[in-house]
């Protein structure tokens, strides 16, 4: 008996199934792939610490999970940390603000003889400023030679002549070190008093010189006319005559207008705003002299500027 043909239907089923078996990786394969596949779902060391949401996080192996501390907690055990007077808390403070402190402490304990805070506390504030790799805890040659000589000045056994520690002085200034002078206000905590530095203000002397220069230079430009009847450029004559001009309005400035003058700009000690003092004398009425006295026009409080070195301070807050 003759088996019947296969039908097209048949023949395309066997076709399909076969090609799915030639394709199809078997149970035990796709066991042995996924054996020696490892996935890389590592996470950071343990003992890392992130900042979510201003809390800090800590990694310790298996979990995240929260510290506990703010963003702006101070650890004292891992930096420099002053304590709150008013609540007996830690304060973190920036590197600019550890420089400060560091600055003041040196000068107040070379140049006044006191000590803002005791050594344990200064070594600590050192070592914080040496790791975060401040420069100002680096003392150079001269920046030393300068702090021993206004210690010893103090003491009443001055080590350098009145020429000498200008000199040195001066060529720390020009320098830009800080130990010599500092711009910005710091204050005492024992005196409540507060000290700036102020700066020679050129441009606005300058201005002093300003009205007695264009009546000379028109007059000038006025008797050249007359005399040489326009036969010169008024440009050229101008030109001429500036030496004399300028010099005539100075010297006649400085002795009659504005005697001794000196304008001087700077920070006030107290709340920082900018202010400006004028030293000399107005056409015969006598101003400040050696130094001024003036009141802040933004926290009213009494600034007193020496002439001689622009050191701005204020007065003692028990006054």
């Amino acid at each position: 008996m003759r088996r019947p043909a296969p039908s097209l239907f048949t023949l395309w089923a066997a076709a399909s199934m076969s090609g799915v078996a030639a394709f199809s990786p078997s149970v035990a394969t796709t066991r042995a792939r996924l054996a020696t596949t490892k996935l890389n779902v590592d996470g950071p060391p343990p003992g890392t610490k992130l900042v979510s949401n201003k809390k800090e996080v800590i990694f310790d192996g298996n979990r995240f999970y929260e510290t506990g501390l703010e963003e702006d907690d101070c650890i004292p055990s891992q930096e420099y940390c002053p304590i709150d007077p008013a609540t007996g808390e830690p304060i973190r403070l920036t590197v600019e603000e550890k420089e400060r402190m560091f600055l003041d402490a040196l000068q107040s304990y070379y140049v006044s003889g006191r000590q803002v805070m005791d050594d344990a506390e200064f070594d600590m504030l050192k070592e914080d400023l040496a790791w975060n790799g401040s420069e100002v805890v680096a003392l150079n040659r001269k920046e030393t030679m300068y702090l021993s000589a206004m210690q010893a000045f103090t003491r009443g056994e001055p080590i350098l002549s009145d020429q000498e520690f200008d000199a040195l002085r001066d060529e720390l200034k020009e320098e830009g070190s800080q130990i010599a002078v500092s711009k910005e206000p710091k204050c005492y905590i024992d005196t409540g008093i507060c000290k700036a530095t102020f700066k020679r203000d050129f441009f606005r002397s300058n201005l002093l010189y300003f009205p007695l220069i264009s009546i000379f230079g028109i007059a000038w430009l006025g008797l050249g006319y007359e005399l040489l009847g326009g036969g010169i450029n008024p440009l050229i004559l101008g030109v001429l005559g500036l030496p004399v001009i300028i010099t005539g309005a100075k010297s006649i400035t400085d002795t009659f207008i504005f005697p001794d003058n000196l304008i001087a700009y700077g920070p006030c000690p107290s709340c920082g705003a900018e202010n400006r003092v004028y030293f000399g004398d107005i056409l015969g009425v006598e101003g400040f002299g050696k130094q001024a006295s003036i009141k802040c026009g933004n926290c009213k409080e009494v600034i007193n500027v020496q002439r001689q070195s622009l050191r701005a301070s204020s007065l003692p807050k028990n006054d």
